[in-house]
């Protein structure tokens, strides 16, 4: 008695566990395909804001020791920037005599994130 048997091709079982391995895969990269998404918009607004707190103290280098003063621009003040906001303050004298420590902050994200640079002027 010989038996014939179709050996050929896959079970149905075997091809549930090969769509559930290839969709649990799909989803993981698109997980990480969002996150990458999401940390190249925080660079990119990362940038931007230094950007903008760095030309503020080139401004500040500028204007000089007798030039600085505190200053406040707030979101939509910024030309070309609506989204950020930059806070200029000085502190007079400080750390010592004759000196001013100048600080520019830009947020942005309502306040959710900022940057900040400091400098010391001397007169």
């Amino acid at each position: 008695m010989c038996k014939l048997r179709d050996d050929n091709g896959f079970t149905l079982l075997e091809i549930l566990v090969a769509i559930t391995l290839l969709c649990i895969g799909l989803l993981a990269m698109a997980a990480l395909t969002a996150g990458i998404m999401r940390g190249n918009l925080f660079s990119n607004q990362l940038t931007t804001a230094t950007t903008l707190a760095q030309d503020q103290m080139e401004e500040i280098r500028r204007l000089g020791y007798s030039g600085v003063a505190d200053d406040n621009e707030d979101y939509g003040d910024i030309s070309g920037y609506p989204l950020y906001k930059r806070v200029t303050s000085v502190a007079d004298p400080s750390p010592a005599a004759n000196m001013k420590t100048v600080t520019v902050t830009v947020y942005w994200d309502s306040d959710a994130h900022s940057v900040e640079l400091k400098t010391i002027l001397a007169q």
